[in-house]
């Protein structure tokens, strides 16, 4: 960080609820950094500001995801103009991260990551297999995306929207992943699954070995399985696990 932020300063002047999310996003950016999906200062997570739809949250370009807390992160809207003392918002996040905020109304949360397991199934011509049961839940719901150079350039915006369609997943071609939800801890647990699948597919494939697929008839069920009411409510009964081991790691996030 070039400058200390003062959190009683930052706290003050948002909304409840604002700071209720900072601290669930800046928990986000600290469990993916303990469970290594970081690529050193880059790959963001975003969220959209409650109160304020045409605002996102994410981190500055400087910080490790390790290093985030709720103060730390910045405010812009879908333009890049900061809402408050930084600089203009650049690259990936303002390509990826306000672009589909901008363009998809439903979605909350976006997630970028480039691990070796996401950026390896990217690569892989096939894409995500149905070899087990954490891919079964991303059955029919996963957009690509052709690689075309870095995120870097707005040109690239409209091709990378026009790849995701209506999806909220999306395997970036030898790049990595874009996982989306409806709220940071939906995409929280999102981009764990695609992860443990991707980890499970390059374990499977290693070595050259045959594998079983899922019947697509049984990945029909699974995903109607994973959606199911008593599924969703885990989800919250677990998110609450999460934070509680965010607050282990080091409490300083919620600062």
């Amino acid at each position: 960080m070039d400058t200390p932020v003062n959190p009683s300063a930052v706290r003050e002047r948002v909304s409840r609820e604002e700071w209720d999310l900072r601290i669930e996003l800046a928990a986000c950016y600290r469990l993916l950094a303990h469970y290594g999906a970081n690529d050193l200062a880059l790959n963001h997570l975003s969220a959209r500001v409650p109160g304020e739809p045409q605002h996102l949250l994410i981190k500055p370009p400087n910080m490790m995801f390790e290093e985030v807390t709720a103060s730390s992160l910045l405010k812009f809207d879908f333009d890049g103009h900061p809402q408050q003392d930084s600089p203009r918002l650049r690259g990936g996040g303002l390509v990826i991260h306000a672009g589909v905020l901008g363009a998809r109304p439903d979605l909350h949360a976006v997630f970028h990551t480039h691990t070796p397991a996401n950026m390896g199934v990217s690569s892989q011509k096939h894409g995500l297999l149905m070899i087990n049961q954490h891919a079964a839940t991303f059955y029919g719901r996963i957009a690509y995306h052709t690689f075309g150079g870095f995120e870097f350039d707005m040109a690239q915006r409209a091709p990378l929207l026009e790849s995701l369609g209506s999806q909220s997943i999306m395997l970036l071609r030898n790049h990595g992943v874009l996982v989306c939800g409806e709220s940071v801890a939906d995409a929280f647990f999102e981009h764990h699954y695609m992860e443990m699948a991707c980890k499970g597919q390059i374990n499977a494939l290693a070595g050259g070995s045959e594998v079983t697929l899922i019947d697509e008839e049984v990945c029909r069920h699974a995903l109607i399985q994973a959606q199911s009411p008593d599924r969703l409510a885990n989800r919250a009964r677990s998110w609450a696990a999460c934070i509680r081991q965010a607050d282990r790691l080091d409490p300083s996030y919620r600062d």
